[in-house]
């Protein structure tokens, strides 16, 4: 088990969560001061080095430019900056008991994960779908080629390296649990493939509490069935899409995320911040979520309700399909998600890149749940149709998307528990 697994098995044996921000900072002294930060809480907390956008794209030079010229970044420039000079930021980190995870958003992740490796670290996320079609312009045959060879080099370079699908988040927003439920698992046995026996599996909190507690007991079944020969957990996104512009409103979210991730058995929780809506976060606001998800989290979890276990049915066999479906197209994980998308047998709703379909549609029905509204080719069981869920309008998209926010920003300042 790698040093990163340890670390979270070990939490999620003493009933702790563990939080994690999305934090970076382009100058080492500003990433040494965000992690040391961290590294001081009190609490399960795994620290994170997130790239800057132009590493994400491959340009190398321009990071350095910048911060010469005085202009900050919105991540770490891995790439750019000298080994030795990440390798002595981080060795004054306390190692083994505060892990860092290497966030970075890009298709061709090969030169992110030999830095990653050349400055000692060994946890990393992303995939072949999903950081292709939401993030690039790429062929999706090319970031699935370039996803193989990087995930072989980690593979042969340390036996410790640990990857998280970011599958359960596509798009952040109006996708159908199933569908996220899916792809986690299938780049999961993508990474197993290619030599990766260290995993988690992601899924991003949607619209309703109990979709979500069904989706990640529907999630934790199939990892059992499809990955039992690795080491896995499931981290949690607190939500993906418009956030909450008011401090009450985002405060209230993140707080529920962190109850969603203890009640559904989350080893990790991604965290976001009361200011998401309007500014990249301080370190002082990083902290401030990370308590808040901490103490929240803290206790034992309710138990699953009729509803979870009616949503669970009816994830578990949704998402059975997909899978299977994919895999039986050949036995190269990589190949068969190349022509699962170019048969429409994997359709991401409201994704615009060349290699998706976009036939379906995602809707929110009357109870708050994420359903289908076009299924396109998908090989679905049989469900409710397009007419029985109404049209998909613009106004309704509309609201669709800040459902969410308005939610949260609506309900009264003395409502200080909303579940």
């Amino acid at each position: 088990m790698s040093r990163f697994d340890s670390f979270v098995a070990d939490s999620a044996r003493l009933g702790r969560l563990v939080v994690q921000p999305r934090m970076g900072f382009g100058r080492p002294p500003d990433m040494l001061a965000g992690l040391a930060q961290l590294a001081l809480l009190d609490f399960p907390v795994v620290g994170t080095l997130t790239v800057d956008s132009y590493t994400r794209v491959g340009d190398h030079h321009t990071p350095l430019a910048q911060l010469a010229a005085g202009i900050e970044l919105n991540g770490y420039p891995l790439v750019s900056h000298p080994v030795e000079v990440t390798r002595a930021m981080l060795d004054q980190l306390p190692g083994p008991a505060f892990p860092v995870q290497v966030r970075h958003g890009t298709a061709l992740p090969l030169h992110i994960f030999r830095r990653l490796v050349e400055v000692g670290l060994d946890v990393t996320e992303g995939g072949p779908v999903s950081y292709c079609l939401p993030y690039s312009r790429l062929p999706l045959a090319d970031t699935v080629a370039a996803w193989s060879q990087g995930c072989r080099f980690l593979a042969g370079e340390t036996e410790s390296c640990h990857i998280e699908s970011f599958g359960g988040c596509l798009l952040g927003q109006l996708c159908p649990p199933s569908l996220l439920v899916a792809m986690t698992v299938l780049e999961g046995c993508f990474f197993r493939q290619h030599g990766i026996g260290h995993l988690s599996l992601s899924y991003a909190q949607g619209t309703l509490p109990e979709q979500d507690r069904g989706a990640m007991l529907a999630l934790r079944e199939l990892a059992q069935d499809y990955l039992a020969d690795t080491t896995w957990h499931i981290v949690l996104y607190t939500y993906m899409g418009l956030f909450p512009r008011t401090p009450n409103g985002a405060t209230r979210l993140i707080r529920d995320s962190a109850v969603l991730a203890r009640d559904a058995g989350c080893e990790r929780l991604i965290v976001k911040t009361v200011s998401e809506a309007w500014q990249i976060p301080s370190v002082s606001e990083n902290v401030a979520a990370l308590r808040l998800a901490s103490a929240e989290s803290a206790g034992p979890p309710a138990p699953a309700t009729e509803a979870d276990f009616g949503y669970r049915e009816e994830i578990l066999a949704e998402a059975r399909s997909l899978i299977d479906a994919v895999l039986g197209l050949h036995r190269d994980v990589g190949t068969a998600l190349v022509e699962a998308f170019a048969r429409g047998l994997l359709d991401v709703p409201f994704c615009l890149h060349q290699d998706n379909a976009g036939a379906t549609t995602c809707l929110i029905d009357e109870r708050g749940a994420l359903v289908w509204g076009s299924r396109g080719r998908l090989p679905l069981p049989a469900g409710p149709t397009r007419a029985e869920q109404g049209e998909l309008t613009s106004d309704r998209l509309f609201g669709m998307l800040n459902h969410v926010a308005r939610h949260y920003d609506d309900l009264p300042d003395h409502a200080l528990d909303p579940r």
